[in-house]
């Protein structure tokens, strides 16, 4: 870039280097590596005016933005004034800006046990009773119905269930790694179809599950570290399914600072106040900077068996919730006394048949082929590798021929 700047006043590129210290507190990157500095200008006799957008035009934080942009720009050599144009950013823009704090959350994040392969999907719910932990436990068994390993946390720590909904009970044991480093726990397992289970709850680690847990933020967000950093997850998990407790507490928090590459999955109901109030879910995600993957409405309508179809709790809350937050609707779970008997007796739904059965395999692979597929990294390095190989191989036997060709010549010669 050409330097046409009057000499003794900083340029456009004196200025942006200088705002790369002015971080946005709420994204936890600098406005530059965000795309919210938009460039800048300089006057010969030092004025500077810097163009700055933001991801809504009445940012609370805009203040403090404000603030640092000019005391940093003021410090540089020549300048005589100091000037903000703000600006919106476009969808567009938003979109890329959050990608990049997604970024730059994920590259703060905590070290964990869960494999970098693994996509890691947050069943979340902005209240209780919309039937999110029969979600959870449905959406995992099919996944690994279709032949995929599947990582379950059962994140709701006070209203652990998972365990029942998939029959296993048992406590969950812990194995040494060697001398001088602490013991792991190991998670309990459970083959379906072609794949597995592996699962953790604190429902295994309580005497029963009437147990009541007294406890308070900080043991909750400890309790999930656990789960996160001392579990020997298998190297091998296409799928880490977290079942959220309700609601945008301490634990929905912790995990979103412990696991920024993880993707919200929210349930509603078709009713409006759950739908309103799973909206929170949307918002505590987005502000966490972790991607909304979709919606899943469950308890859709009840159908009789005669044909007839029964909005037992209302129509459209789903469509409504991913319209508003820009997602797509993954699917819908009809209302079915087996989803609830299935849950009870340890045998997910998904694996039976029926509407619902129908409809979380047809999430599954949804899920699977469009909104979160696999990242097959072992798959893609198998497949380098092999070709690696070959090529070596190809070249060594080709390195054979041609000493051989020569050693025979050069005998000849002799």
């Amino acid at each position: 870039m050409t330097d046409n700047s009057p000499p003794g006043v900083p340029n456009e590129a004196d200025v942006l280097a200088v705002l790369r210290g002015v971080i946005d507190p709420e994204l936890g990157a600098n406005i530059v590596d965000l795309g919210m500095a938009k460039g800048a200008t300089v006057s010969p006799d030092g004025e500077v005016r810097v163009r700055i957008g933001l991801t809504t035009a009445g940012c609370p934080l805009r203040a403090q933005i404000q603030r640092d942009t000019k005391t940093r720009i003021a410090s540089l050599p020549g300048v005589t004034a100091v000037e903000i144009d703000w600006t919106e950013l476009t969808s567009e823009e938003k979109a890329a800006t959050m990608a990049v704090a997604r970024r730059a959350a994920a590259e703060r994040a905590p070290d964990t046990a869960i494999p970098g392969r693994a996509r890691v999907l947050a069943v979340a719910s902005g209240k209780g009773g919309v039937g999110k932990s029969s979600v959870t436990v449905n959406v995992a068994a099919a996944l690994a119905q279709r032949g995929f390993r599947v990582g379950v946390i059962d994140a709701d720590i006070w209203g652990f269930s998972v365990p029942r909904m998939l029959g296993l009970d048992g406590r969950l044991e812990a194995r040494s790694t060697g001398e001088g480093t602490r013991p792991v726990i190991v998670p309990h397992s459970l083959v379906v179809g072609e794949g597995r289970l592996d699962v953790v709850s604190m429902g295994f680690l309580v005497e029963d599950e009437e147990s009541a847990l007294l406890w308070r933020g900080l043991m909750l967000n400890r309790a999930v570290q656990h789960f996160l950093e001392d579990v020997a997850w298998p190297e091998d998990l296409d799928y880490v399914v977290i079942d959220m407790p309700p609601g945008t507490g301490d634990v929905a928090m912790g995990l979103a600072r412990m696991l920024p590459r993880a993707e919200l999955i929210v349930v509603t109901t078709p009713a409006t106040g759950a739908q309103k109030v799973a909206t929170r879910a949307v918002t505590m995600a987005r502000k966490s900077h972790i991607r909304v993957a979709g919606v899943i409405e469950n308890m859709s309508a009840f159908t009789a068996e005669d044909g007839t179809e029964y909005a037992l709790f209302g129509r459209g809350g789903g469509e409504r919730l991913a319209a508003e937050a820009g997602v797509p609707l993954i699917g819908s779970i009809p209302l079915e006394p087996e989803v609830s008997s299935g849950g009870d007796e340890g045998r997910p739904v998904a694996l039976g048949e029926g509407r619902a059965a129908t409809a979380f395999r047809s999430i599954a692979e949804r899920i699977a082929t469009d909104i979160a597929p696999p990242v097959e990294m072992a798959g893609c390095t198998a497949r380098l590798l092999d070709a690696a190989a070959r090529a070596l191989d190809d070249f060594d036997a080709a390195q054979a021929v041609d000493d051989s060709g020569q050693g025979a010549g050069g005998g000849q010669s002799a």
